[in-house]
């Protein structure tokens, strides 16, 4: 049975992966209905506000999901929030048992899903592929957990560390494969991050470019109809109105002023911090407020290094290219260090080639 278990909850978990690009703020989740050893539905969540993967499944069921056997990523929901509560869905539908990779972090659901259903004597069990389930909701599990969105920062660089030339000049370090996947990474994010600086050297636009996702129809579509919400943080306010990035759609502009205006078409917040700048923790926070799970900071060495200092990073996507920038060129980050003692250690999860580049993925190590 355990082995049957992950093998369709496997299944369900690459149903759930379909909505990477689309559920936000709701989490990925997948569903597959299995009766005699046959799947006889599945489903997945596809959108806020719409039918749940749960749904989805019995639908496609219908009749042949009396007596069998959910497989869900996520528990099933048991509140009413934009949707009628899905363990209701299935206790209705006559399952039998039902199996979930991991309990729902939300305090709203938070196991009174699975107690509901076995309140009505359907068979539950949790914790299969458990952590398959969590790295695909990360963001999800840490805004309900820890009142913060998960915070992914992406870098290029070349093989000497650098970043971009002295004069700023950096389009382009990768090549187009990286480019492919890093469109990929705005597209999955709820909000993508830059500065000041990135904003202005680079006339950075920040957006979604559907044709370069390298995804089929159907996910290209998803990504194109929710693009992420382009955060920019300018402490003083250099940026002018006029330039790209706010010519490219609505954004929302952090900074450390108070009583100042947007420029039109757009949103401000003031998080005003220590010398002047803008607080990144409370900048999260609000952003969690609002419902953002992941963060995909795009920024030069100034900000990519202020969040890390302030120990906000979660993930470092870092795509090295196969050339030198010498010397004079702008570090990955600027984090000054004196010591090896003071050096932050990482934890490597995963290196990849990726076109003629190389991606490491990278995590802050948790202390002892």
């Amino acid at each position: 049975m355990a082995g049957q278990d992950q093998a369709f909850m496997a299944r369900a978990l690459e149903l759930a992966r379909k909505g990477l690009y689309s559920t936000h703020p709701n989490p990925r989740v997948g569903c597959v209905i299995v009766r005699d050893g046959q799947v006889v539905g599945e489903g997945w969540h596809v959108r806020a506000g719409e039918p749940h993967a749960e749904v989805h499944a019995l639908r496609q069921a219908a009749e042949r999901a009396r007596g069998a056997t959910a497989y869900v990523t996520l528990e099933p929901c048991s509140h009413h929030g934009r949707t009628p509560p899905c363990a209701d869905a299935l206790v209705a539908a006559g399952v039998g048992r039902v199996v979930a990779a991991m309990q729902d972090p939300n305090p709203q659901v938070a196991g009174r899903g699975l107690k509901r259903l076995e309140d009505a004597g359907i068979a539950v069990s949790s914790g299969v592929l458990e952590a398959e389930a969590k790295a695909l909701n990360a963001g999800f599990i840490k805004r309900m957990e820890q009142g913060l969105p998960f915070v992914r920062v992406k870098l290029a660089m070349s093989l000497d560390g650098r970043t971009a030339m002295a004069s700023g000049e950096s389009q382009w370090i990768t090549g187009p494969a990286a480019r492919a996947a890093v469109q990929r990474l705005r597209a999955r994010a709820s909000v993508v991050l830059t500065g000041a600086d990135t904003v202005l050297m680079d006339a950075a636009r920040l957006t979604v470019r559907p044709d370069e996702l390298g995804l089929d129809a159907e996910l290209t579509a998803l990504a194109a109809s929710r693009p992420p919400l382009r955060v920019l943080v300018d402490g003083r306010l250099r940026v002018p109105s006029d330039v790209p990035f706010f010519q490219a759609g609505p954004a929302l502009v952090a900074t450390a002023l108070e009583g100042r205006e947007a420029p039109a078409g757009h949103e401000l917040i003031a998080v005003p911090g220590a010398d002047g700048r803008v607080d990144l923790r409370r900048l999260l926070e609000a952003l969690a407020s609002r419902g953002v799970n992941e963060v995909l900071v795009e920024a030069g060495p100034r900000l990519a290094g202020a969040f890390a200092q302030a120990g906000l990073v979660d993930e470092y996507q870092i795509f090295f290219a196969g050339k030198f920038l010498g010397s004079g060129a702008r570090p990955l980050l600027d984090w000054p260090l004196e010591r090896m003692a003071e050096a932050p250690e990482l934890s490597i999860v995963e290196v990849r080639a990726v076109g003629e580049d190389w991606r490491v993925i990278a995590v802050p190590r948790l202390p002892a």
